[in-house]
Parts: C-alpha cells; structure tokens; sequence
C-alpha cells in the first residue's frame, strides 16, 4: 500500500470535532467498571465523513454511557517507574495526567515514537480499544495538525492504553507462509464461546490448533512489506465479517478494526517499527477471531451493495457506535482496493442489520 492508497477521507470542514474532543475530555475512557467509552473514536469517524452536524446529537444520545474521570493517585509517573505503573487500572487519570504533560513539552510524534514500541505488546489492552482510539487520534493529527484538543486526544488514548496494557504471553507472531485470508480462516475457534475476553483469552494456549494458527500468517520481509500485509489484513478481516458476524457481531468488528487503527498509524511511525506493528495487529486480530469467532461461517446477504457513502449514511443513522467505526475501516478498505468494495460494503450493511440500537 502507497500513501496514494489510503483513505480518501477528508478532514473536518470547522471546529466541531475540536468542540466535541473538549466536551470528551471531562469524561473518563471507560464506564462501569471496563467497558470502553467509544465516543472519542465515533465522533472522529463521523465528523471525518461529512456528519460534523450530528457530532454532538450523538455525543447527547450517548451521554448515558458517560461517566467523570476517576481521581489521581499519588503516584506521579516517570522514567524511573513507568514499568511498575504500566497495565494498573488504578492509576488510569495518572496514566493520562503523565501523557498530557508529556505532550505539553515534547512533539506528538516523538512521545509517540517512544511509547508506541512500549505499549504495542500489550494491544489486547481494553479489548483494543486503547490502540484504536490511538489511530483515530494520529489520523486527526496527521490530517488536522496539532490542535491542541487533538493533542490532548492523543494523550488520553495513549494513557488509557497504558493503566489497561495487556500482554499475551507467549505472543502471537508472524512467522508463517499463508496470506492473510488463509491465516484468519485457520484460526480455530475457541471451543467454549462464553465470558468476557480476558476469560477467553486465559483459554487460547489451550485450545487445539491455537499455537499452529497463531504463527502461520506470513512474516513480512521489511518495513514496506510489513505495511502492505498490514493493509491486506485489514482487508481480509473486513471482508471476512459479513460472513462471521454472528458469531459475535459486536466483537468482531476489532478484528478489522484493531489492525486498522495500527495501518493509519504507520506513517507517524518510524519505520523500524512497521514490522512490529503488523505483528501486533496480527496478533489483536488472531486473538478476537479466536475467541469469538463462530465454528462455521454463514452466508451472507446477495443484496446488491451500497455505494460507499451509502453505506456509511446508513450506519450515521444505524447510531451504534461500533457500526459507525466499522464503516469507517470499511471505506478505508474500498479506497485502498476498489476491487473489494463489494464485499467490504456487503460487511457494512451486516453489521447495521446484526448490531442492535440501546436505547
């Protein structure tokens, strides 16, 4: 994938994303107990494809999921003791207090450049939604330039990925010879579907045919590789689900979702991190089909697909935020390769259709 390849979304047109970023920050990364506040990463889609006046309807819709962030401890993070710091929930608005300073005092890019490689091991943090919140913010910075609300964006994404990091041990890693589409398809499903995904994670090294699986997706043989199997991952994830979604349809989508926050990170990245980055998204990737993935596929609508702005019109007004996020890789994918437009449009409307409206 070239940089002429990636999405052709464009930025914002006013200040409402800024508005709607401001307005988050007073509100934490997560409500009861773990689930993760999706809005930062809604908000950002739908402002990105031409839906900044529904920005803050939406914010007020989701206003139930909300809730303030969590006090400081007294541990002020540093240098010295990020280690002992890092994957402690308790210490979440210290996590996100220590990224806001650091962000106040150094370039975006050079704070991620140094954290990235810190956090990537632990992707599976919050269900990846940490990393995903991480590549819609670098998306805006990218595109929009360093307001400071962007900024600020980036430093609570990477604080919540932080007090939440989750490592797999061992690590699931490119080391095969099979494509990406054979190497999902050879992911085996865990065999008792039930729990939340740190329960289903604890039972991957049991599962037959988890160790095999988790190493076959080729290795890439450098940066640009890395970057291209990356892209063709996201592909084959998105395209995959129109299928699988029953599975689990919430869920599923980060197995698409996940790596494509990790591609439109990429080119903030220095490029002796690429090949770690696709390993990573392999490894998020391999994790959620694994464990929610359904022990056989179902076929899917023969509905002639919707046009991309189609597509993404319905999930705007479908609300979920989860739908909202996959449309948005899904249009990703048909900028990157219009040949798959088809059956990542096909994904979009599954989703609308399988993944229900709260209330």
């Amino acid at each position: 994938m070239t940089e002429s390849r990636e999405s052709e979304a464009t930025a914002p047109a006013d200040g409402t994303l800024d508005e709607a970023l401001d307005r988050l920050h007073r509100t934490g990364p997560e409500h009861l107990g773990r689930l993760s506040n999706h809005a930062p990463m809604a908000v950002e889609a739908l402002a990105r494809h031409g839906h900044a006046p529904d920005v803050h309807g939406w914010i007020d819709g989701y206003r139930h999921k909300l809730e303030d962030m969590p006090p400081r401890t007294n541990l002020s993070i540093g240098e010295v003791n990020w280690r002992e710091a890092l994957g402690d929930p308790r210490h979440l608005a210290d996590w996100i207090a220590y990224f806001t300073d650091q962000l106040g005092e150094r370039p975006w890019q050079d704070v991620l450049a140094t954290w990235w490689p810190r956090l990537l091991p632990g992707i599976l943090a919050g269900a990846t939604h940490p990393a995903i919140r991480v590549g819609h913010a670098v998306r805006t910075l990218l595109t929009d330039g360093a307001g400071a609300s962007r900024t600020v964006e980036l430093g609570h994404a990477l604080g919540y990925w932080a007090a939440r990091h989750l490592p797999l041990d061992p690590p699931a890693v490119p080391s095969g010879t099979v494509p990406a589409a054979e190497a999902l398809a050879g992911v085996p499903p865990l065999p008792r579907q039930e729990g939340g995904i740190l329960d289903r994670v604890g039972r991957l090294s049991a599962t037959p045919g988890w160790p095999a699986a988790a190493g076959a997706l080729r290795a890439p043989s450098g940066p640009d590789d890395a970057r291209d199997l990356l892209a063709e991952l996201v592909r084959e994830a998105t395209c995959r689900y129109a299928d699988h979604a029953h599975g689990n349809p919430v869920m599923l989508v980060h197995a698409a979702t996940a790596p494509g926050a990790v591609l439109r990170t990429l080119p903030a990245l220095p490029r002796d991190l690429w090949v770690a980055s696709c390993a990573a998204a392999w490894q998020a990737s391999a994790v959620v089909t694994a464990a929610y993935a359904p022990a056989s596929p179902l076929a899917s609508s023969t509905a002639a697909p919707p046009t991309p702005e189609e597509a993404f019109e319905r999930a705007a007004a479908h609300g979920d935020e989860h739908v909202i996020k996959f449309a948005d890789t899904a249009l990703d994918v048909v900028a990157a390769d219009p040949g798959r437009a088809a059956e990542a449009l096909a994904a979009v409307g599954r989703a609308c259709e399988l993944i229900g409206r709260e209330g």
